[in-house]
């Protein structure tokens, strides 16, 4: 008995590794991610140039934000503790400050180290354009609603996460943010991303 509980553990193992391996990822979207220049929490210049070649995920926060930023830069960390554990090496993190006047490199930096991300370097909070590139980027780029209301300390922006292909296309869109039983899908998240590496290495 015990060596065909064995036997069935065994088939079932095979059965998954066998699953994982077949897995092909399927873009969703199709957004060509206009070219940009930004500074990062350390003070560098970063542009879209900067980024091809690997694949990034990109969200919009900033860091006075008092609803959703602070969840979303939470599961973005969960999302990269699964690349951790994965191995997962050749990627970046992008979040662009809806709050470039407020956000400077320095007030990024300091946010991203409230969060104890297991690998920092792979992170880029970014900033140094004005409110309207942000509004009309978001726009244009991530098909995403990005305002500033005058008067007003909030910004309204959605909590997309999006999965960016090592040429600049956007390919893919999640939910950063949700209150439902089913949660942020990290690791559909993580297995997209490490399965977009290994295509485009071939």
């Amino acid at each position: 008995m015990k060596k065909r509980n064995l036997f069935i553990l065994l088939m079932l193992f095979t059965v998954i590794l066998g699953a994982c391996s077949n897995y092909k990822f399927k873009p969703t979207i199709s957004y060509e991610v206009n070219d940009f220049t930004a500074t990062n929490q350390h003070g560098e210049e970063l542009s879209l140039a900067d980024l091809k070649g690997k694949p990034w995920l990109a969200m919009f926060i900033f860091t006075n934000c008092k609803t959703i930023c602070s969840p979303m830069t939470n599961n973005m960390a969960e999302i990269q503790d699964r690349l951790v554990e994965q191995g997962v090496e050749d990627y970046n993190i992008v979040a662009f400050s809806v709050d470039p006047e407020n956000d400077t490199p320095e007030v990024l930096g300091a946010y991203l180290d409230r969060y104890g991300v297991a690998d920092e370097s792979k992170w880029q909070l970014v900033t140094g354009y004005d409110q309207k590139f942000i509004e009309q980027f978001g726009l244009n780029s991530f098909k995403t609603f990005i305002k500033k209301v005058e008067g007003e300390d909030q910004i309204t922006h959605m909590n997309t996460f999006y999965l960016v292909d090592a040429t600049g296309t956007a390919v893919k869109n999640y939910s950063g943010y949700t209150e439902t039983e089913e949660g942020v899908s990290y690791d559909t998240i993580a297995i997209d991303l490490e399965t977009l590496i290994e295509e485009q290495a071939k």
